[in-house]
């Protein structure tokens, strides 16, 4: 193997993580640009190379930092499911930062370009980091990385909303990261580890003889419950998702698709780990019951999300409390806590990361076009920018789940699992919680196609920053229609979760 294949793991998340100062550094906006934009496709070509190399491997890739070897130095841990959410986070983060490129400046204060540009890149390497580190200690440094550098990409939006938005994502963002360093700390206290694997190992041995009892020590039931809390917060779970309308509406175009295709996902992995490697699922779903609590806050969360989208009056809040209802649907998979569950979590936050990084992207159109996501101004577009309108269109049909697009995937492979589990009523809830996605889907179409414009004049149409969210609406079309690897991929990253914590 050559060495720089070796090293895929690191590079993952070096190669943005040293092009944030670099653009710090050049201070100027023709140069910070091309630099962050080709650091960013370079780690999706590195995450996409992963998951190839992962398909071939029975075991995850371990890379030893410093060839200090785990558990005591820092290891990074790319298994098959790690791979797919690398590829996922870091191809939306260079599809999204192409609309980045040419929406920064009428966003973005003048003289500020640059540091934009620093905070995306610092972002997408926090989050990559999240991802790829085996080490305890490291998943809170990273969260923090990425948190930071949101905030900051929040406060940089064009209005003064922008401000308070990310304020309060300022605020409840410290208290699930302090939550989570908190759970860490104990689980530190327990095993005396800080190696993801070495913990679960660690935990294991907590166990009664019997093996049916919870884990003897009082301390690992606190620390599972404050990571638990910690990341619901992170990932925006009902009722703990004040944070994100806010930060995804009032944020520059880029960042709400780069956000809403990423962030929440990473932060579903770090849960699926928790649960499944460092607890187990035994432990977690058995003995503590917590699917139970899970599906009941996933079905709360996939109608008030939908329903609230439904009466919003402009888009990007639309889309923004659609993503609180899809995050419903991503833990609810967890909820079954089984394999074919788990398959259907991890195919639903790749179709959503792509459809919704996608509308962002067709929303950020529309609105150079006409100059407001509000209804009243995008009346008529379906004959004004009939492809622009289309897109929109195409990506909500995969928001609902409709048979050939990704999100008919996913929701099928939801409704498998539920079923499966022995759940019909919560499978009959899935397909009426999908009805009012068609609500408010619909509510779009009937403004764009059949309300009259309120001119007639022409509108310019950036098809530079439109073509991001061509290639993502045919990626969910091409899986859609042709599910066969994303399904075996995805099955296989979950009966690897399993087989690692049994």
């Amino acid at each position: 193997m050559n060495d720089w294949i070796a090293h895929l793991p690191v590079l993952l998340v070096v190669v943005p993580l040293l092009t944030a100062p670099l653009c710090v550094v050049v201070k100027s906006p023709r140069l910070a640009r091309p630099l962050a934009t080709a650091a960013t496709f370079v780690t999706a070509i590195i995450a996409i190379g992963l998951v190839v190399w992962t398909s071939k491997q029975a075991e995850p890739i371990s890379y030893a930092l410093g060839g200090w070897p785990a558990p005591f130095g820092i290891e990074y841990r790319i298994s098959k499911a790690a791979a797919w959410v690398a590829a996922l986070v870091a191809s939306v983060g260079a599809l999204a930062l192409l609309l980045g490129t040419r929406h920064t400046r009428p966003e973005v204060r003048d003289g500020h370009e640059h540091l934009f540009y620093a905070a995306y890149v610092l972002c997408l390497a926090g989050l990559l980091g999240m991802v790829a580190t085996g080490d305890a200690f490291n998943v809170f440094v990273f969260l923090e990385i990425s948190s930071l550098s949101t905030y900051t990409l929040v406060a940089m939006g064009p209005r003064r909303r922008a401000f308070t938005a990310a304020f309060n994502y300022l605020i409840l963002g410290t208290l699930g990261g302090t939550f989570i360093l908190l759970g860490i700390g104990m689980l530190f206290q327990v095993t005396g580890s800080l190696n993801g694997a070495d913990i679960a190992a660690r935990m294991a041995e907590l166990h009664t003889s019997d093996g049916q009892d919870a884990y003897a020590s009082k301390t690992a039931h606190v620390a599972f419950a404050f990571l638990v809390c910690g990341l619901s917060i992170k990932l925006a779970v009902f009722p703990l998702h004040q944070w994100l309308p806010g930060a995804y509406a009032e944020s520059p175009s880029a960042v709400g698709a780069f956000l809403a295709g990423t962030a929440t996902k990473v932060i579903y992995f770090q849960l699926m780990k928790v649960c499944l490697l460092t607890f187990g699922a035994a432990f977690v779903f058995e003995s503590l019951h917590f699917g139970t609590l899970l599906t009941a806050l996933s079905l709360v969360a996939m109608f008030v999300g939908s329903i609230a989208a439904v009466y919003q009056t402009s888009l990007k809040r639309l889309l923004a409390f659609s993503s609180i209802g899809q995050v419903g649907y991503l833990t609810l998979g967890l909820a079954f806590g089984s394999q074919a569950g788990v398959k259907s979590g991890l195919l639903h936050m790749g179709a959503h990361g792509v459809t919704k990084g996608a509308l962002f992207i067709v929303v950020a159109t529309m609105v150079a076009a006409v100059g407001s996501d509000r209804f009243d101004r995008i009346a008529g577009l379906g004959k004004r920018m009939p492809l622009v309108a289309f897109a929109f269109v195409l990506g909500g049909v995969s928001l609902i789940g409709v048979p050939g697009t990704v999100g008919f995937v996913s929701k099928w492979a939801l409704l498998q699992a539920a079923l499966g589990d022995g759940h019909p009523l919560i499978a009959a809830m899935i397909l009426l919680s999908s009805l009012v996605a068609v609500v408010y889907v619909w509510r779009v179409v009937e403004v764009m196609y059949f309300r009259e414009p309120q001119s007639d004049a022409p509108l310019r149409i950036d098809w530079g920053a439109f073509t991001p969210a061509v290639l993502l609406l045919l990626v969910t079309i091409v899986f859609g229609l042709y599910s066969g690897p994303v399904e075996a991929l995805t099955d296989d990253a979950a009966a690897q979760l399993f087989g690692a914590h049994p």
